[in-house]
């Protein structure tokens, strides 16, 4: 089924206009502890009958999480001595979908689905992770460290299995060595000691293999490695196991400093690493055979394209060597990168090359021990981080994954003659996918409508027939009931944190379960964002945004303009939910009410829009999200009386990046910003986000040159406040402090910084939080209403 969206016009109204005027706000409640709004569902999750939910949500004055519980009534905070029995969210099922594996706190249960009864399978001060049922599903197999175990339900035995070792096999034969050789050969006393220890040692072996009360002996990697990630087939037969070399990565750490501490001494951290060539290490796989310990490496040679360097041009041109080899790839994490059939005979990979240019799902012929090629996804800017999920079917051989090859997130099948069919199709995106125990219908996230309007969504595995489930616009998550007869729906609206209700799996209304919001919040009346569409002159489709103004203008008056820009980049702000920028929402209701009008934009490379917009920012970071930004600041002087002369923008991370390319790049056209957290300088962030979208900076210097403000620093003509919390470790503070030096050696006016020792990349304390917006508010009235 495909979705058919009405031409848009230049502005779509999100919500019906609110009836009363808007409540008055101050900065101070603004900027104060969100308690006092109701603090949300932070998550949620079904018990095991399908009839009990629970929930977690923060304790008003506290940093503790309570849990609740509903059960056909109102929610009950669950008490102490409840816990043991407590259900946990993402069970894992066998296939009748009559147990469940639990994961409480690091230990491992068993839920019996038709009688409720609760069984630990392990109590330990290391956690258990990644459980599984075993093909037979009469036994649990998990891992603890990099060791796996079984569990047997009918002899309540754990059992280890696979005991992976980073080291040298101490029994294994020693390198060539001719001295050796001689002495063995020359001295017999000699050779009958080593003949009798040979023998003793193959005795012992063939006793423990013969025991089955014994464990099995290590399998050791030798000492060169690290083991990343590891994964064991459901038959008990094989081991995957992700390695990287050890102490490989030879990038600096730096020292971030604190100044302000319990002690009262300066103290010091360790800093992530940054961007570089020379990160992050490449994995290799190996297939281990668990009954005869048997290791081999699986050669990448067969995945289509791993030899050719994309990049080839640039490493020339910065007289770089070639790449010798294959290109290096990445398998992220046992659950992201290898799935399982349920019986155990077939197995998938996902690999990433590290130049971000190629994403490949593999199988592997276990006799054979070699990779079989499955689907290649390649883009010349980057493959998307998201929409990579994958797994088996309940027949053990056909594939579903996820892909962007259309140029949006779909959901396909591959059945076991290669041939692959897309099973949801259109201009919108699918996410968080969650099959039915049968495998005949997947439910999903997905926004058919509007960018910015969520819903869950189902699809047949026979026809693709999409269906939405949902008409509530502001889906955050869901989860399949047990019996597969309810979704437990998380959702939320512009005023409203993340409630939870439920509804029928084939559709229907929903039943709200919760409303956390504090009665002072919920009798406030506020200004209902409008979602408008701008048109772009850059030939992109319309960039979304929400407008804040009065439910009137006055006739004859320019407003002045404050334009938002959310962060992380690739994030989206311009929806029917709650927004994560919840306290800037509440600030724009303060603008608008001292005489602003407002404009938060999904610039191009934001979440929800498709490859081309993802991608639109390749080598360039900085350029088209300005060009949207410029658009929307022309729209709002045709069509909502802004006044031109009198233009700010503001915003914190990607927002802080971005107002230093509009005030430094686009001087005219914006009077003052203020750069929150901002990255100044592309060199210094971390190699997952940045060498996506602009290679390395030794590869590609010149992308990094023209994507990072400090380069423009000596364009600066307007007002600029930059803002940054000190211990900040995922921006750094020197990103500010690097640029404060330029605009002083560059004797520039009209800046300041304002340094928060306190305070990480997201402020936590409210006296914080209101200095710094007291200190926007004060900055664009001292700059905008002249």
């Amino acid at each position: 089924m495909r979705f058919v969206l009405p031409l848009l016009a230049t502005a779509i109204a999100a919500n019906v206009t609110a009836t009363a005027a808007p409540t008055a706000i101050t900065l101070d409640q603004t900027m104060a502890n969100p308690d006092w709004i109701g603090n949300p569902v932070e998550s949620a999750w079904w018990g095991w009958d399908s009839r009990q939910i629970y929930f977690k949500q923060k304790r008003t004055g506290s940093v503790v999480r309570d849990t609740f519980q509903i059960n056909g009534g109102a929610a009950k905070r669950v008490e102490d001595k409840q816990l043991a029995n407590l259900d946990s969210d993402n069970p894992v099922y066998n296939r009748e979908r009559t147990r469940a594996i639990l994961l409480r706190n690091g230990d491992l249960f068993e839920r019996d689905l038709k009688t409720g009864a609760l069984t630990q399978i392990v109590r330990g001060t290391t956690a258990a992770s990644d459980a599984q049922y075993a093909a037979d599903g009469n036994h649990i197999q998990f891992r603890v460290g990099s060791d796996w175990f079984s569990w047997s339900r009918s002899e309540r035995l754990v059992s280890p299995v696979a005991l992976l070792r980073t080291a040298k096999d101490p029994e294994a034969a020693p390198d060539a060595d001719f001295r050796r050789d001689l002495q063995l050969r020359l001295i017999s006393t000699l050779a009958r000691q080593k003949q009798e220890k040979d023998e003793s040692r193959d005795q012992r072996n063939a006793d423990r293999a013969a025991d089955a009360t014994r464990a099995p002996l290590p399998i050791y990697l030798g000492e060169k490695v690290t083991i990343e990630t590891s994964s064991l087939s459901p038959d008990g037969r094989y081991l995957l196991v992700v390695t990287a070399v050890k102490d490989g990565d030879k990038r600096k750490v730096g020292k971030m400093p604190k100044y302000v501490t319990e002690s009262g001494y300066e103290e010091t951290d360790d800093e992530r690493k940054r961007v570089s060539e020379a990160g992050p290490l490449k994995h290799e796989l190996k297939l281990v055979d668990v009954a005869t310990r048997k290791i081999t490496e699986l050669s990448l040679d067969d995945l289509p394209g791993i030899k050719e360097d994309p990049l080839a041009a640039m490493r020339a041109a910065q007289k770089l060597d070639p790449l010798k080899g294959n290109r290096g790839v990445r398998f992220e994490g046992r659950e992201e990168s290898i799935r399982w059939s349920a019986n155990g005979a077939r197995v998938a990979v996902m690999a990433q090359a590290i130049d971000n240019k190629d994403r490949w799902i593999a199988g592997v012929d276990l006799a054979a021990a070699k990779l079989k090629p499955l689907h290649r996804l390649s883009d010349a800017a980057w493959v998307n981080n998201r929409g990579n999920d994958f797994g088996w079917q309940p027949d053990n051989s056909t594939l579903w994954y996820e892909s962007e090859e259309s140029g949006y997130s779909h959901l396909y099948l591959q059945t076991p003659d290669g041939k692959a069919r897309a099973i949801t199709s259109g201009k919108w995106e699918e996410s968080n996918v969650n099959w039915s125990a049968d495998g005949q219908t997947a439910y999903f996230m997905c926004n058919p409508k509007l960018p910015g309007t969520y819903e869950v969504c189902s699809t047949s595995a026979k026809d693709g027939a999409v269906k939405e489930l949902t008409t509530l616009g502001g889906v955050e998550s869901f989860a399949l009931s047990p019996d597969g007869r309810k979704l437990l729906v998380r959702y939320s609206t512009a005023y409203m944190p993340a409630q939870i209700g439920t509804v029928s799996s084939s559709g229907g209304a929903v039943t709200q379960l919760t409303d956390t919001r504090s009665a002072e919040f919920k009798a406030r009346e506020w200004i209902q964002p409008e979602i408008v569409a701008v048109p772009s002159t850059h030939g992109a489709d319309p960039v979304w945004a929400k407008l804040y103004r009065p439910a009137k203008l006055e006739a004859g008056k320019k407003y002045p303009v404050v334009m938002f820009v959310h962060g992380a980049g690739y994030l989206q702000n311009v929806t029917k939910r709650y927004p994560v920028y919840f306290r800037e929402q509440m600030f724009h209701n303060l603008l608008v009410q001292q005489g602003y009008i407002v404009l938060d934009m999904d610039y191009r490379a934001s979440l929800g829009y498709g490859r081309n917009w993802r991608t639109a920012i390749y080598r360039q970071m900085g350029h088209p999200e300005l060009e949207d930004y410029v658009d929307g600041l022309n729209w709002m002087v045709a069509n909502q009386q802004g006044d031109a002369k009198n233009v700010g923008i503001y915003g914190g991370s990607y927002g802080g990046f971005m107002t230093f390319m509009a005030l430094l790049r686009a001087p005219d056209q914006f009077k003052s910003g203020a750069a929150l957290r901002p990255v100044t300088d592309w060199t210094t962030y971390n190699h997952e986000y940045t060498a996506n979208i602009l290679n390395s900076p030794e590869l590609d210097p010149e992308a990094y040159k023209v994507s990072s403000p400090i380069e423009y620093a000596d364009k600066l003509k307007g007002h600029i406040l930059i803002a940054h919390g000190m211990i900040d470790d995922n921006v750094f503070y020197q990103d500010s402090v690097r640029m404060a030096q330029r605009f002083i050696e560059l004797k520039k006016d009209n800046w300041e910084l304002a340094s928060y020792p306190l305070e990480r990349h997201g402020f936590v304390h409210p006296e914080a939080w209101y200095d710094e917006y007291r200190r926007i508010y004060q900055l664009f009235e001292r700059t905008l209403k002249q």
